[in-house]
């Protein structure tokens, strides 16, 4: 038996202030047995240890599992586009503080 897909039309609405992102440059990941939290965070480097949460994203294990999947195909689309992503070395003085 075929199952027929249903095209779902959703409207999405952005603040003004949430339309032009927020950014980060540090980003912080705990889990429970029942969700996964993502604290985005603006980590500025004067004065040194001063740092602002700008966003806190909170999914289930399954959603975590879809994001992690769409960021990997969305990398390998980009680096084919663009040549590989090369990353600095690990910052070794950063601690996160809770």
């Amino acid at each position: 038996m075929d199952q027929q897909v249903k095209e779902m039309k959703i409207e999405i609405k952005v603040d003004e202030k949430d339309a032009t992102g927020h950014f980060a440059n540090f980003a912080n990941i705990v889990h429970s047995p029942e969700e996964f939290i993502i604290d985005y965070l603006f980590i500025n480097p004067t004065p040194p240890g001063y740092g602002k949460l700008v966003s806190r994203i909170i999914l289930t294990p399954q959603h975590a599992k879809r994001l992690l999947m769409a960021l990997s195909e969305n990398i390998g689309k980009y680096e084919a586009a663009n040549g590989e992503i090369r990353l600095a070395p690990a910052n070794v003085n950063a601690k996160t503080v809770q």
